[in-house]
C-alpha cells in the first residue's frame, strides 16, 4: 500500500505532504506554498484531486495529485465564508464547505475535470456549524451545530440539493457542542464528538425507517481531569474496531474501543501526544494514527496495537507553523 500523508499549516501557509512507509517512517514528498491560510482539506474518493480551504480571501483551491502524491494547483472558487471543515459526497460530485463563524454550509458542484466551482446552494443560519457529513447512502447530509447542541439533517439529492429532513435534527445534552462526526463501516452506526463536554454520543440507523437514534453517550476524558473541555477531532479504524477522539487542552487521544456491532463505545485509556492536537487522522491500513500539534509546530506518527487500540509513538516530524490538519491518501496503483 502507497500512502501520502498532507499536513496543513495555516500560520506559515503551507501543506506538507508525506510518504507514509510499511512500519510508519515517514519521508517529506512535496512542501506547497499555499495562498492563503490553509485550514481544512478533503480528497476526492477517486485520489486524483485534493480540496483545500483558506483564508482570509475565502476559498475553496482545488489540486491535482499525480501519481507520486505531488500536488499541483488547479483552480480556486469562492465560499460564503471562513472555512472551517470540507467535506464530499461519496460519488465525488460536490464538496461541502462548513462555515463555524458566518453560520453557513455551502454546497459547491464539480466539474468535468473535478475543480470546485461556486456554490449552488447555501444552507444560512446554522448556529456554528462545524462539519458537514454525508451518511453512507449518499442521501443525508447531517451538520452538527455546535452552538444548537443538535445535528441538523438534509435530504441530499442526485442534482446536488439540500432540503429539510423530515426528522431535521438530532439532539445533545444541553452544552455539549457537536463537532465531528465518524461512520462505522457496517453503515449502521454514527458517531460525533462534542467539543464542549468532551464526549462521544452513537447514534444507530434504524434498518425500517433509515432514522437515527442516540444509543450512547460516552465520556472521554480521564477520570481526575478537571480542567476546561475542549475535544476536537474524531476517527474510526478501518475496521471499524478502535475510535479516537482528540481533546485539545489535555493534548491527548482517547482510545475507545467498539463493539463488534459497532452500537457501544468503550473507553480503553488515553494517549499523550502533541501539543494542543486540533486535527488526526488513521491511515487506510488501520495501523498509525498521525496526529498534528498546533501548538508543536510538529507531527507524531503512533502505532496502534491490533489487540487492544492502544497507541504508541512511534516518531515526531517538524511541519509548518500551526498545523490543523491530517488528510491520508492511499494510491491506488
Amino acid at each position: 500500500m502507497k500512502q501520502v500523508v498532507y499536513v496543513a499549516s495555516p500560520d506559515s501557509q503551507q501543506i506538507h505532504a508525506f510518504r507514509l512507509e510499511d512500519k510508519g517512517e515517514l519521508s517529506l514528498l512535496q512542501t506547497v506554498e499555499v495562498p492563503g491560510q490553509v485550514q481544512p482539506m478533503v480528497i476526492h474518493p477517486d485520489g486524483h484531486r485534493m480540496y483545500v480551504g483558506v483564508r482570509p480571501a475565502f476559498g475553496v483551491l482545488t489540486y491535482r495529485i499525480d501519481h507520486e502524491g505531488k500536488l499541483e494547483e488547479a483552480s480556486m472558487a469562492p465560499l460564503p465564508g471562513s472555512p472551517t471543515h470540507l467535506g464530499i459526497d461519496l460519488q465525488g460530485r460536490f464538496v461541502f464547505s462548513a462555515s463555524y463563524s458566518f453560520n453557513n454550509v455551502s454546497i459547491h458542484p464539480l466539474d468535468e475535470q473535478g475543480h470546485a466551482l461556486a456554490p449552488t446552494q447555501v444552507l444560512e443560519n446554522i448556529q456554528a456549524p462545524h462539519s458537514a457529513n454525508i451518511d453512507p447512502t449518499n442521501q443525508l447530509l447531517m451538520i452538527p451545530a455546535l452552538k444548537e447542541d443538535r445535528i441538523r439533517q438534509f435530504d441530499f439529492s442526485q442534482q446536488g440539493e439540500a432540503t429539510p429532513h423530515e426528522s431535521a435534527e438530532l439532539r445533545t445534552v444541553e452544552g455539549a457542542g457537536p463537532r465531528h462526526m465518524a461512520f462505522h463501516p457496517n453503515h449502521h452506526f454514527a458517531y460525533c464528538v462534542n467539543e464542549l463536554n468532551s464526549s462521544v454520543d452513537v447514534y444507530q440507523k434504524d434498518v425500517t425507517s433509515g432514522e437515527y437514534r442516540q444509543v450512547q453517550t460516552l465520556g472521554i476524558m480521564p477520570a481526575d481531569f478537571t480542567g476546561t473541555c475542549w475535544a476536537a477531532d474524531l476517527h474510526i479504524t478501518p475496521d471499524g474496531k478502535f475510535l479516537y477522539a482528540s481533546d485539545r487542552t489535555a493534548s491527548l487521544i482517547s482510545v475507545m474501543t467498539v463493539s463488534e456491532d459497532g452500537s457501544e463505545l468503550t473507553l480503553a485509556g488515553h494517549h499523550a501526544t502533541q501539543t494542543q492536537p486540533r486535527g488526526f487522522n488513521i491511515d487506510h491500513s488501520g495501523q498509525f494514527v498521525i496526529t498534528a500539534g498546533q501548538k508543536s509546530d510538529a507531527i507524531e506518527v503512533a502505532k496502534i496495537d491490533p489487540a487492544n487500540g492502544q497507541l504508541t509513538t512511534l516518531k515526531t516530524y517538524p511541519v509548518g507553523k500551526g498545523p490543523m490538519w491530517v488528510s491520508i491518501l492511499d494510491i491506488r496503483n
